[in-house]
């Protein structure tokens, strides 16, 4: 197998530097400039001062008094996105886009019929630039887990292959907190096992790892031995459709809820129609002003499409949901269940409460 990860540098900023010439060489964060506003990628001059994606817009201002704050033209990025996978295509049509700017490619077998995966990297990244004027990093390998680390290796502008016969001494030495999957959480929690490296990822024993990560520990029993038999997948069937909005002020009354869910009702309506999808679970998600979690969820016998089938269940779900000493900083509204219906004659509850440690809006 020869895969390669195409990940753009910067992708959002630098199209946003290549438009706008002036802001070329500067520290500048695509978000909005708002309260809770948050970074969606920041340029390599930003990133200097320690400022990231995901970030708090606010928490960035403070690390880089000089950063601008650019807001997003999400439609200049999908054309952009469009002029890449043109690009792919002419290679091969086993194509998994991960983002707008990331995407696997199978190359084992391509068009123009060049031997090493090396090459055709070398090829896409200059077509990437010479087309854009933006360019990418590349990763090379025999499997996806290994391509994406190979992406990452030497940004920006970068080109990493690992070939199979040096996997198992580069995952050696790979720290945890870079191999896919592994988070802050599950990185702190390896760390006081004494898992620092991949290397020390392959002496623990699989029935340990299930024990601690669940279904994931077998994950990680491959990937530190270089295992990872996923395929490119270039069709896949959408599960689900969703909006959320995270708000300028935390809300607790019933009129504001009200308000803010025949908002999403009416945003969901238009996504569920864009995409032509058909479910019947619609699932409520409320975040609160501590940050905790929880979704409420319910299956009806029918196609869930528009505002007047959504609003109703949204309303009932939100009766299961404490708010007025408990204010509400996010709400989200879903709909998937793409074939199932109803259990036994009757709409199938499902309750569940999750905590929640991070910053998305």
């Amino acid at each position: 197998m020869k895969i390669i990860h195409v990940d753009m540098d910067q992708f959002y900023a630098a199209v946003e530097q290549r438009d706008n010439p002036e802001l070329k060489g500067k520290p500048i964060a695509v978000g909005y400039d708002a309260e809770r506003g948050v970074v969606s990628t920041a340029s390599y001059e930003a990133r200097r001062f320690g400022v990231h994606s995901a970030q708090s817009i606010q928490v960035a201002k403070r690390l880089c008094p000089q950063l601008i704050i650019v807001e997003p033209h999400f439609q200049r990025y999908k054309e952009v996105s469009a002029q890449l996978h043109d690009i792919f295509h002419d290679y091969t049509d086993l194509i998994e886009p991960i983002s707008l700017d990331e995407a696997f490619l199978d190359v084992t077998e391509n068009k123009p019929g060049i031997a090493l995966g090396v090459d055709i990297a070398k090829e896409i990244k200059q077509r990437i630039l010479d087309t854009t004027g933006l360019t990418a990093s590349a990763g090379v390998s025999y499997c996806k887990f290994l391509a994406k680390i190979a992406s990452d290796w030497r940004k920006p502008d970068g080109l990493t292959v690992i070939h199979p016969d040096r996997a198992l001494d580069f995952i050696s030495k790979l720290k945890v907190e870079k191999i896919w999957g592994v988070g802050q959480k599950t990185a702190d929690k390896m760390h006081r096992m004494g898992i620092f490296t991949g290397g020390d990822l392959r002496q623990v024993p699989l029935s340990r790892l299930n024990q601690v990560f669940g279904k994931t520990g077998k994950l990680f029993y491959d990937f530190a031995r270089g295992i990872d038999n996923r395929p490119v997948i270039s069709e896949w069937e959408r599960k689900s459709v969703s909006c959320e909005r995270t708000f300028a002020h935390d809300i607790s009354t019933d009129a504001a809820v009200t308000i803010e869910l025949y908002h999403a009702a009416v945003e969901l309506e238009r996504r569920i129609a864009k995409a032509t999808f058909e479910g019947r679970t619609l699932t409520l998600k409320v975040k609160f002003l501590d940050f905790k979690q929880i979704t409420r969820s319910i299956t009806v016998d029918h196609v869930l499409r528009t505002k007047d089938d959504l609003l109703p269940l949204a309303k009932q779900l939100m009766q299961q949901v404490e708010y007025t000493s408990h204010p509400i900083r996010l709400i989200g509204l879903g709909v998937s269940n793409h074939r199932s219906g109803t259990v036994d004659g009757h709409p199938r509850w499902i309750q569940l409460e999750l905590e929640f440690d991070g910053y998305i809006t």
